[in-house]
């Protein structure tokens, strides 16, 4: 008698691990089209699943955008904690932290997509206040920096640690504006290297003769 073949199930996931996987893609479809244009049928296509498997673990389309904001920020901070923690000393630690956000945003080049277009279309709500959030924290942090710098005579005692973080999110997010720009005939990381020491110089504690 001949045996049918045994019969192949797909392997369930946990919950956390679906919606892992599923902002995972919607990460990965925001680096190839507008992000206003993600579907979630577009995601349930990359993930072979029906739409409706996407709504068993989010509720919304712009609940998915929220949880993609989540893990943004959580690696984000991973990465610059670790960068900073490799420091001999806070202009070391603001460096080291800014090569390492580019090259974040180099391995991950739908970040600043999901950022800006979010901030553009959405004029209030959550997402918006996450990244203000997310924004102002970080200032708060390269400005404490400044600070311990000053303390340690390493910049000028009349800095605006305050203004100067933002300068400091500002080169960020100018020199991905350009690269997107130019596409591939500018290397974001390569700029990044020639830029933020003209930064550092305009910061540096002068020698008085």
């Amino acid at each position: 008698m001949k045996q049918s073949a045994p019969e192949i199930t797909k392997k369930r996931m946990s919950s956390e691990d679906r919606q892992s996987e599923i902002i995972r893609v919607a990460v990965e479809l925001a680096a190839e089209k507008d992000v206003g244009s993600v579907t979630t049928q577009d995601m349930a296509d990359a993930m072979q699943l029906t739409q409706g498997a996407i709504f068993r673990h989010f509720a919304s389309k712009d609940e998915i955008w929220l949880a993609v904001m989540g893990w943004i920020r959580e690696r984000l901070m991973g990465v610059l904690g670790k960068a900073a923690s490799e420091a001999s000393n806070p202009l070391d630690a603001i460096q080291r932290m800014f090569l390492a956000h580019v090259a974040f945003v180099s391995k991950h080049p739908a970040i600043p997509r999901i950022l800006f277009s979010e901030l553009q279309h959405k004029k209030d709500g959550k997402m918006r206040h996450l990244i203000q959030e997310l924004i102002s924290g970080y200032e708060a942090r390269i400005a404490g920096l400044l600070e311990d710098a000053k303390k340690q005579s390493l910049v000028d005692d009349k800095l605006d640690s305050k203004s100067a973080a933002v300068l400091y999110i500002g080169m960020i997010q100018g020199l991905v504006m350009q690269v997107s720009i130019f596409g591939g005939k500018r290397s974001l990381m390569q700029e990044a290297e020639k830029t933020f020491p003209i930064f550092l110089n305009g910061i540096s504690k002068r020698e008085t003769v």
